[in-house]
């Protein structure tokens, strides 16, 4: 007889066993035994009414932590829920760049509600971030950083750094500025502990600066850091003045949220402002149906150019039995060829005047997978229909999917040429455009070799 294995309850299932239950007790051990991201990462997966129960259960230090770990949307949802001076204390806790992004997601006059209750210092400096460009460098920045003099010995600039160590968000790296801020250069905390301290800072700091423009994108500082291997980038204004950094784990949210808005656009849906778990059907449904629409009608053009080719059906019925194995093929091609090429432009790993370097590959790539496709479709058009069926199938075959590649390579530069995302070269559009483009290929070859009226 097999035994029957009974899976322990998770952390999301005693959370709510304690909730419904109202066993406070018990709810205060799963809060101190297990870490604010577990328990954040549980609460997603709860009901919303029970995550107003847990924060109205919590001590104020636990849930200001449970609350900082929690994603975007979940945190604005919360703070709609709570109490306006929870809400306020809430955002308090929590770092500029995070404060910034929780308010940016709440109505207007909920966020200029919540940012008129914080301290004045609180209110410039979130203020100040909001003010920047959405996924901008400066709008993800946090101000909260230490900095040091060169004309500073080690000793002081240690002694700074104790003293500043709580508004800080990260002291690994270390920026000297000048007295206008000004960024001068930059030195690890090691280096500086390793040091004399009656050695000056200026002789110990790294004058080689990568930082980025608080106005450029925040995808090009994702790249910065990863290409330079940094764990800090400074935000510079227009002057070389410091006005933030960027840490490593702003990045990896940076990345997550990139590759999902690709993903999504690739898929021709549009930007989602929830998680797939959280989403409602109707939202769902509006993202998606516009593109579905769209894509109907660009398809009714296939059908149109289907009926003007009617009597070449007629004339040779065997054509309709290859037409969705040859416009299948140049639709694929076309996808594959796009998804490489907007992949590609979005790690940097090619730009826009790279175009002509890549179509000459391209060129090459899609003709030889044409002419094994052709040459695969031949021998069955040889089989099923006659030699003139077949070299017509193989050649359109060629040609389509020839066409295919290099429009589905050509179409990611064409949008980022124009400033847009490249990754709106989605595969169902590229299919589409394919289709009605290859349906005229196929026809017009076969009417050409077959010499069909």
């Amino acid at each position: 007889m097999n035994a029957i294995i009974e899976e322990s309850p998770t952390l999301a299932d005693r959370l709510r066993d304690a909730l419904e239950h109202d066993a406070v007790e018990h709810l205060a051990e799963l809060i101190d035994e297990n870490p604010a991201q577990d328990i954040a990462l549980a609460l997603g997966e709860l009901p919303r009414q029970h995550w107003h129960a847990l924060f109205e259960r919590l001590n104020h230090e636990r849930t200001a932590e449970i609350y900082a770990h929690l994603p975007t949307e979940h945190q604005t949802v919360l703070l709609e829920q709570l109490d306006p001076a929870e809400a306020t204390r809430l955002i308090g806790e929590l770092s500029y760049d995070d404060a910034a992004a929780v308010l940016d997601e709440l109505e207007d006059d909920h966020a200029e509600a919540i940012l008129a209750a914080l301290p004045e210092g609180d209110q410039q400096a979130l203020s100040s971030l909001l003010a920047y460009p959405e996924e901008s460098a400066g709008r993800i920045m946090t101000p909260e950083f230490a900095t040091v003099r060169p004309e500073w010995t080690v000793a002081e600039a240690l002694d700074h750094l104790r003293e500043h160590s709580e508004i800080a968000e990260t002291v690994n790296t270390i920026f000297a500025v000048s007295p206008e801020g000004q960024l001068l250069g930059w030195m690890r905390l090691k280096e500086l502990l390793l040091s004399r301290p009656s050695v000056t800072v200026e002789s110990r700091i790294h004058t080689d600066i990568v930082s980025i423009e608080a106005q450029e994108d925040q995808e090009e500082a994702a790249r910065r850091i990863s290409h330079y291997d940094l764990d800090v980038l400074p935000v510079v204004d227009e002057r070389g003045v410091i006005l933030g950094i960027i840490t490593v784990d702003d990045v990896l949210d940076i990345i997550r949220d990139e590759t999902t808005e690709d993903f999504h656009r690739m898929a021709a849906v549009g930007d989602m402002p929830l998680s797939l778990r959280d989403a409602s059907m109707r939202l769902l449904y509006r993202k998606r149906v516009g593109w579905l629409v769209i894509l109907v009608l660009v398809n009714l053009l296939s059908g149109t150019a289907i009926a003007f080719f009617e009597a070449s059906i007629e004339a040779v019925v065997a054509l309709v039995f290859f037409l969705p194995m040859v416009i299948a093929s140049g639709g694929n091609a076309g996808a594959q060829a796009s998804t490489l090429m907007v992949r590609a432009l979005a790690t940097g790993d090619i730009q826009t005047r790279d175009w002509f370097r890549m179509a000459a590959k391209e060129v090459s790539v899609s003709a030889g997978l044409g002419i094994s496709m052709a040459a695969a479709i031949w021998l069955t058009g040889n089989w099923l229909g006659n030699l003139e069926v077949a070299n017509a199938i193989a050649l359109a075959m060629f040609l389509v999917v020839l066409f295919g590649s290099m429009f589905g390579m050509s179409l990611p530069f064409l949008l980022t040429r124009l400033r847009l995302d490249p990754a709106t070269a989605s595969a169902p559009l590229i299919t589409s455009v394919v289709d009605v483009i290859g349906i005229i290929i196929y026809f017009g070859v076969a009417t050409a070799i077959l010499q069909l009226a």
